[in-house]
């Protein structure tokens, strides 16, 4: 573990990768989360993830004996429902995507219109078809504001690696000629978002996260402080590629959450 001299005073957590793999907790996770609890540390779970709801995600993390609460979640789906609401309250929305955007755009009061909508929502939809696919071009191309809930071309499963929602949005893309506004890591809407739930100022948060490319990026594109675990995607090996790739470098990094452990609890005393 490599370190500064720090003061973060609260913590925006990634989850997977960072505390599980799939459905297996990584060591220390439980201990970690308990540990910022007891202490009073303000913290976040922080997540790309667009197709649970904050209530699912909590539920997940319980089950697997890390300690969560729905309000202590933050998805980029609510990020990107929360966004659009505050550019046009109760406007129109046309959803691609699974039952946590959908919950999430409903509970932020706007309206689902497949007809004329405002905007367009994409996010991870595993039953996304050439039908979508044509509807989301014609929304667009007729004046449709194109929001992007994240920009994952890959995501995990137990199977192996699947298509994300940033796979989707290159079609879609590529049928249209526009770029979305995104939502997820690296942009700094949902670091934005997370932060004012914290209540602290920007140099007060840290990120703490496996991968270079969403996480870190994430942080300091928010003026977040920045530490990263070898515990998921930035590995010991391939961390130079990623810092090349990335073009970043994290304050802090921690071979696994024991040393993450270490470094929060010293930094709130």
């Amino acid at each position: 573990m490599n370190t500064t001299t720090i003061s973060w005073k609260g913590y925006l957590i990634d989850l997977d990768g960072t505390l599980y793999h799939g459905s297996r907790m990584i060591p220390e996770a439980d201990t970690l989360i308990r540990e910022l609890e007891d202490s009073g540390v303000p913290y976040l779970f922080v997540t790309n993830n667009s197709s649970r709801t904050p209530g699912e995600v909590a539920a997940n993390l319980n089950l697997m004996g890390i300690p969560a609460k729905e309000e202590q979640i933050c998805t980029s789906a609510v990020a990107a429902a929360e966004y659009i609401a505050g550019q046009q309250p109760r406007s129109k929305v046309a959803p691609i995507g699974e039952s946590g955007l959908l919950e999430a755009l409903i509970n932020a009061g706007l309206i689902i219109d497949e007809d004329s909508p405002d905007f367009v929502v994409q996010g991870i939809d595993r039953s996304f078809t050439y039908e979508t696919l044509t509807k989301a071009a014609r929304w667009i191309l007729g004046g449709a504001r194109y929001v992007l809930t994240n920009p994952d071309l890959l995501l995990p499963s137990q199977e192996g690696l699947m298509p994300g929602a940033g796979t989707i949005s290159a079609a879609i893309r590529a049928a249209t000629g526009i770029e979305p506004i995104v939502i997820g890591k690296p942009s700094d809407i949902l670091m934005k978002h997370a932060i004012d739930r914290l209540g602290l100022r920007n140099e007060e948060v840290a990120v703490i996260g496996d991968n270079m490319l969403t996480d870190i990026s994430a942080g300091i594109n928010a003026g977040c402080g920045t530490i990263l675990v070898l515990t998921g995607v930035t590995t010991e090996e391939n961390l130079p590629s990623f810092v090349s790739s990335s073009g970043v470098n994290p304050d802090v990094i921690c071979r696994n959450l024991a040393e993450v452990r270490k470094l929060v609890l010293q930094s709130s005393i």
